[in-house]
């Protein structure tokens, strides 16, 4: 793989590099920058990725360059990239920012470079990620490879035919987690009210959900509407607690969420 270069070292550039490092990719590849990096106790410290406090100059020689800045600092950091002497024109630009479109990105570097646009979201940190993957029309086959083998290395990875598909992205797979977090704190809750204690209950329901998934992962030919009802007997415990979220007109409010979050991202893209 190609020399790459993160401009930012947050938590997800630190997911990406660590992915990238287990999946093969030599520490010497690699090097990460931000104002704090040269810090000894910094997390990239113990992954021998080289660390640069330059912006500038940690792009100078890459020829991929990752945007891991938060959105509202992107603007700022571009304009120091495109101020420098070096050439953008060679490099190809990842982004992981939200809310900031491929169009808007170009203007920020100032010109229409290679740039592909990812969303992915936090399981990445455990390399079981969520990526939506967008790429300009810049971007050769060569290029489109290099951005997935990066993201693939925290998870799976969905190119996009159109651009606003990222925001459903972001709706389906970005805030997801928090969804599901919600509902295990829910009945984590009830559990506690039905007698467990707060650790009892977690390991329930924590233990209930990663089985739930890892079976949704091993039974690709089962949509899930056949996995939901091979464990609802009729009449049955399970049934009955279906027929109340059904009766409260669960999948209304799931639906009222995601598009909630889909116009929220919309409203952010017209802001940075």
């Amino acid at each position: 793989m190609s020399d790459i270069t993160f401009v930012g070292s947050g938590n997800m550039a630190q997911a990406i590099i660590g992915g990238l490092i287990s999946n093969g990719t030599p520490a010497a590849q690699i090097s990460a920058s931000s104002p704090s990096i040269l810090s000894h106790d910094h997390p990239l410290a113990k992954l021998g990725v080289q660390r640069i406090q330059s912006n500038v100059e940690a792009i100078r020689n890459a020829q991929v360059v990752v945007l891991a800045v938060k959105p509202q600092m992107m603007a700022q950091v571009c304009l120091e990239l495109t101020q420098s002497d070096v050439d953008l024109g060679n490099k190809l630009f990842v982004s992981i920012a939200a809310g900031i479109t491929v169009a808007r990105l170009q203007e920020m570097l100032a010109g229409n470079y290679p740039l592909v646009r990812t969303m992915p979201n936090t399981p990445s940190k455990l390399q079981q990620g969520m990526t939506g993957m967008f790429a300009s029309d810049q971007v050769s086959s060569a290029q489109r490879q290099q951005s997935q083998d990066i993201m693939a290395a925290v998870g799976k990875v969905l190119w996009l035919e159109s651009e606003s598909q990222m925001n459903h992205v972001i709706a389906a797979a970005g805030s997801a987690p928090a969804y599901f977090f919600l509902f295990m704190e829910a009945m984590q809750d009830c559990a506690q009210t039905l007698g467990f204690s707060p650790q009892q209950a977690r390991m329930l329901v924590q233990q209930a959900a990663l089985g739930s998934a890892q079976l949704v992962d091993a039974s690709p030919d089962l949509d899930l509407a056949t996995l939901r009802a091979n464990v609802t007997s009729k009449g049955g415990t399970t049934a009955e607690a279906i027929a109340v979220f059904e009766q409260q007109q669960l999948r209304q409010t799931v639906h009222d969420a995601m598009l909630a979050a889909v116009k929220r991202a919309q409203d952010l893209e017209t802001q940075l």
